[in-house]
């Protein structure tokens, strides 16, 4: 999921810095995601999502059941 949102913000040419204020998360925080380091709540997910201009199935599609 990490690399999903890693490719969607690199293609928005977002900084790690500028989605993290959009979704009012800490910087640090955005890199653990896209490192696969941090787990991600729903509601951070959605966030995320939405800054990106995405649905949150763009990230979850292909994540084993």
């Amino acid at each position: 999921m990490g690399n999903q949102i890693r490719k969607a913000r690199k293609k928005k040419g977002l900084s790690q810095e500028q989605l993290a204020f959009d979704a009012d998360v800490v910087r640090s925080y955005i890199g653990g995601i896209e490192r696969g380091e941090r787990n991600v709540s729903f509601l951070t997910l959605i966030k995320i999502a939405e800054c990106l201009g995405c649905d949150v199935a763009k990230f979850t599609k292909g994540i084993p059941k």
